[in-house]
């Protein structure tokens, strides 16, 4: 949650329709420009009435008046550090560092991903486990693995203890008769243990059965459904293997998902590519079908290198995201539910402060499985040495684990140290990086830059949000 300031300025704002696709295009370019590194202590996002200033050390909001946003804005242009620690000592800004360079030591074990299936009936053209095979021959996990990997979860979960256990692929109900033993398995195995084991899994849809819905709601299921876009969109990129369209297939799968959620959530996952990057239409189109949320993710990594997002369809793609945003923003003003992921968890992020020197828990706290039981740094790892982590049998491989906690921190990567994004960011996604770099750091920052923007309108007009969203009330 955000400090109360007195530097606090109640921010004056006006709700209106406006177009959002043209607001968005004009907004681009000077958010991407706004964005770029200056200082790495603190951030500056300008508004009407002054700024909201974020100081990157435990990610503080704090909104300015017109006078004192020129003093930092002038400090955070010059070639001078000491002008802007001077100005942060002034207005007693200053703080305790939160994260310094010691590596996470190993935490308890709190989720893992059980590649149940590493087959696929699918055929999508830039799939990171290559068709679901993982580059090797299609293999389902064999139920005494899973258990095995059950056993190891709740092994370290203290009583009152959450954890997760997902289910991926390839296809994972392909292989659904091991899905519903080992949830049944860790149902009962986790109330015993007075742990509280939350299940997810994601899934392209088209094998989904009436009574997979009975199945998830029950047991309370996190449902993610791989969706590409409309039906010509969505077709291009995610056909089945003899070439046919998926879509059609998919709509009527998922249908009595989200007619029965209640318990269970089901929401639609878009991976963005040069091809399907009508964002907006997108949203509204799925977030009408009765997704509970709808997110989107940009391809930055293809195992076969096709359908990667550029510079310019990352700038595309930020249009898109802000024009979303927007209409995210417009619709909470009105006081109805607009369920765009991105946008929920960058606020409810920016209003608990998180700061962290990783961009997930990767390695750390979660695992990914393998068909064959070995263990890995997430659930994109599965089969790729670099993120090798030991096996059920001998467990967390603890020396690879910590050379990878040291080797991962956002300190240790560059140019991420010096950037004031670096605690929101953690530094991109370790997969993606190590395939490809960081070919995304203008798109991230200027969707955060957005984002604290957004943040400090609807704290103002809009603070029940936050209340209802993170259980604290609205700041600047």
């Amino acid at each position: 949650m955000n400090p109360d300031t007195t530097l606090a300025t109640p921010a004056v704002a006006k709700a209106s329709a406006v177009d959002g696709t043209a607001l968005a295009r004009a907004l681009r370019s000077r958010i991407v420009a706004a964005s770029r590194p200056r200082q790495r202590h603190a951030h500056l996002v300008e508004d009407a009435q002054g700024a909201q200033l974020l100081m990157v050390n435990g990610t503080r909001l704090y909104h300015l008046p017109p006078a004192l946003t020129a003093q930092f804005h002038a400090a955070l242009g010059s070639a001078d550090p000491a002008l802007l620690q001077g100005l942060i000592d002034r207005c007693g800004l200053r703080a305790v560092a939160l994260i310094d360079d010691t590596p996470l030591s190993a935490p308890p074990l709190h989720a893992l991903s059980l590649a149940i299936a590493q087959k696929c009936n699918l055929g999508c053209t830039y799939c990171y486990a290559q068709q679901g095979g993982f580059g090797d021959k299609a293999k389902s996990m064999e139920e005494q693995q899973a258990l095995k990997a059950v056993d190891l979860l709740l092994s370290q979960a203290q009583p009152g203890a959450k954890v997760n256990l997902a289910f991926m692929g390839g296809e994972p109900l392909s292989n659904r008769a091991v899905l519903r033993s080992v949830t049944d398995y860790a149902s009962r195995q986790a109330a015993l243990r007075q742990v509280d084991c939350r299940f997810s899994i994601t899934t392209n849809g088209t094998l989904l059965r009436p009574d997979d819905a009975d199945f998830f709601e029950q047991h309370g299921f996190a449902v993610t459904v791989s969706l590409d876009g409309a039906a010509e969109q969505h077709d291009r990129l995610r056909p089945f293997k003899v070439g046919k369209g998926s879509f059609e297939r998919i709509v009527e799968r998922i249908a009595p998902l989200l007619a029965t959620q209640r318990r269970m959530q089901v929401s639609a996952r878009v991976t963005v590519t040069p091809f399907n990057l009508n964002l907006p239409g997108t949203l509204e189109l799925f977030i009408g079908m009765g997704f509970h949320s709808v997110g989107f993710s940009p391809l930055l990594h293809a195992a076969n290198g096709r359908a990667e997002m550029g510079e310019a369809e990352l700038g595309d793609m930020l249009e898109g995201m802000i024009a979303c945003g927007l209409a995210f923003e417009q619709n909470v003003l009105q006081g109805r539910r607009y369920p765009f992921m991105n946008m929920q968890n960058a606020l409810r992020e920016l209003q608990r402060g998180t700061h962290r020197p990783y961009p997930c828990g990767a390695g750390a706290g979660y695992f990914g499985v393998s068909a064959d039981g070995d263990l890995s740094a997430c659930h994109r790892f599965v089969g790729d040495a670099k993120g090798a982590m030991g096996s059920l049998d001998g467990g967390v491989d603890r020396a690879r684990q910590a050379i990878w906690l040291q080797e991962r921190h956002v300190h240790q990567q560059q140019p991420c140290s010096d950037c004031w994004a670096r605690y929101l960011c953690g530094g991109g996604c370790h997969h993606e990086v190590l395939a490809r770099g960081r070919s995304a750091c203008d798109y991230i920052r200027g969707w955060l830059h957005y984002t604290i923007g957004a943040h400090q309108r609807l704290s103002q007009l809009a603070p029940d949000w936050f209340a209802a969203s993170t259980g604290t009330a609205g700041q600047a």
